[in-house]
C-alpha cells in the first residue's frame, strides 16, 4: 500500500514539473531555452502579436496583471493570446480600443466572449461598423466597465510600472470625427528604465500637436504608427522617440502596401532595430526594468 502511495506522489511530482515547463516554454517565450529565467525573475513581458493586418499587443505584468491592446481583425488574436498566456489564465485585467476600425476591434468581440475582461477603456467616438456595434454590445450584456479616455492619466501596475494614456486630449464620446485615426489612445509603458511606446493609428497631425505640446515620448521600443504608412511616422517624431527598436504590425501582402518604402528608410537610416510581423511573426521583449531583450 505504501509503495503504491509512494508512486501516486511521485507520479504527481512529476506531472506538476512538466506542466511548470510547458508553462515556462509556451507561455513564458523559450525563457528557459533562452538562459534568462533568473535574470529576469519579476520580468514584465510585452508581445506584439501576430494578427495580419491589424494590431494587438499583449503584456504581462511581474503581478501577473494581463493588458490587451486592440485584437485585430479577426480570431487570430485568440490563438495568439493561446501561445502566451498561461494556460490556466482567463482574466484580462485591462482592455484597450485605440480606435474603432475593424482591423483593430473585430478580434476584441471574440476575446470578450472567451475570457473575463475586468475594465475597459475607449475614446467613446462615434462609428457605426457592425463589427464595432456587436463589441459595445457585448460590453453592455456582460456590464464591463467602461471609461472613456479624453485626458491625461496614468494607472499604476505596481513594481515600478505604469501605463501613460497620452492621446485623445478631449472627449470624443457619441461624436462623429472624420478622421478615426487621429482618434487613437496613444499609451506609453513604463517600467523601471525601460518603456515603450504605443501609438495606434495616429498620423502625422497627432505626433506634431504632442511634440508642440513637449510630451516626454522618449521610449525604448517604438509601435510604429498606422502599421508603418507614409502618413505618420515622421522623422522629427522619430528623432524626438529615439528607440532603439521599432515594430511594425501588418500582415503579408497586404493590400494597402503596408510599411511605406519611405518610412522603412527613415528607420534604417538611423539605425533603429526594425521588427515586422509580416516577416518576422509575433514580436516579443522581455524586461526587468532595467534591461530589454527580444525574446522567441
Amino acid at each position: 500500500m505504501k509503495k503504491q502511495i509512494h508512486k501516486i506522489v511521485l507520479f504527481l511530482f512529476v506531472l506538476v514539473l512538466v506542466l511548470w515547463g510547458v508553462t515556462v516554454n509556451d507561455n513564458g517565450q523559450g525563457l528557459k531555452e533562452a538562459g534568462l529565467q533568473e535574470k529576469y525573475i519579476g520580468s514584465m513581458q510585452v508581445h506584439f502579436l501576430d494578427v495580419g493586418q491589424g494590431d494587438s499587443i499583449y503584456v504581462r505584468t511581474p503581478d501577473e496583471l494581463d493588458i490587451l491592446i486592440d485584437g485585430g481583425p479577426d480570431k487570430t488574436v485568440l490563438s495568439e493570446l493561446g501561445a502566451v498566456m498561461p494556460y490556466w489564465d482567463r482574466d484580462i485585467d485591462i482592455m484597450i480600443l485605440t480606435h474603432p476600425h475593424s482591423d483593430h476591434v473585430t478580434g476584441l468581440v471574440e476575446v470578450l466572449r472567451r475570457y473575463n475582461v475586468k475594465q475597459i477603456y475607449y475614446t467613446g467616438a462615434l462609428h457605426t461598423a457592425s463589427d464595432y456595434l456587436a463589441w459595445l454590445e457585448e460590453i453592455k450584456e456582460q456590464e464591463i466597465p467602461l471609461s472613456i479616455v479624453s485626458n491625461r492619466f496614468n494607472i499604476d501596475l505596481g513594481e515600478e510600472i505604469n501605463l501613460e494614456f497620452l492621446w485623445p486630449l478631449e472627449n470624443l464620446a457619441n461624436k462623429k470625427v472624420t478622421e478615426l485615426n487621429n482618434t487613437s489612445i496613444m499609451n506609453k509603458l513604463v517600467f523601471g528604465e525601460v518603456s515603450f511606446l504605443f501609438t495606434g493609428d495616429n498620423e502625422a497631425e497627432v505626433e506634431a500637436e504632442l511634440i508642440e505640446r513637449g510630451v516626454d515620448l522618449k521610449a525604448d521600443v517604438l509601435k510604429s504608427s498606422h502599421h508603418g504608412s507614409k502618413t505618420s511616422n515622421t522623422e522629427e517624431f522619430i528623432n524626438l522617440v529615439d528607440p532603439e527598436s521599432v515594430v511594425i504590425q501588418c500582415g503579408e501582402d497586404n493590400s494597402f502596401h503596408h510599411p511605406h518604402g519611405r518610412v522603412l528608410n527613415r528607420y534604417e537610416r538611423s539605425n533603429r532595430n526594425i521588427f515586422r510581423t509580416d516577416l518576422d511573426g509575433r514580436v516579443s521583449f522581455i524586461t526587468n526594468g532595467f534591461e530589454i531583450e527580444k525574446i522567441q
